[in-house]
């Protein structure tokens, strides 16, 4: 979800684009559980506005809901979540957070993430430096042996 692939078309159809066939009430959950309405709602057209070739009329946060949503509605097996929140100013990313929360249970799930607030809940935590694993464990754990996890999240808990 770093790079989102939006195409020329309305929101629906960038959303519906995971499962054609899904009906009006599987596209309205997804749409919620991403918070895609509300940006949606202040549209005239709401979800059959136009968004223009990659999503171009849409900040990066409301392009990345949509994705979400996208991935939501696809329902899959494995999820591969690349900074999937980055775009996200702190009051969107806890709304989104709580979705993806949501979407991950039950599922595989890779994360990779430099915001440390969105793998907080992860059962095992990959600490990657020079290429190499320099940390693992959960969250706590990680916070226990004050290493280089513990630094990072101690420094972006202070900005």
């Amino acid at each position: 979800l770093q790079d989102d692939f939006l195409f020329e078309g309305t929101i629906r159809e960038n959303i519906l684009f995971a499962r054609p066939q899904a009906g009006e009430e599987k596209l309205a959950k997804a749409a919620s559980a991403a918070y895609v309405n509300e940006f949606t709602d202040r549209f005239e057209l709401g979800l059959d506005t136009v968004i223009g070739e990659r999503g171009i009329k849409l900040s990066g946060g409301q392009r990345q809901r949509i994705a979400i949503a996208r991935a939501i509605l696809a329902d899959p097996k494995i999820i591969l979540l690349d900074e999937a929140t980055s775009s996200l100013d702190t009051e969107s990313e806890a709304l989104i957070q709580e979705s993806l929360n949501a979407l991950m249970k039950g599922r595989t799930t890779f994360v990779i993430a430099h915001r440390l607030s969105t793998i907080r809940k992860a059962n095992q935590i990959l600490v990657i430096e020079a290429g190499k694993i320099a940390e693992r464990g959960n969250h706590e754990e990680l916070i226990a042996k004050k290493g280089r996890y513990y630094e990072l999240f101690t420094y972006q808990a202070r900005i």
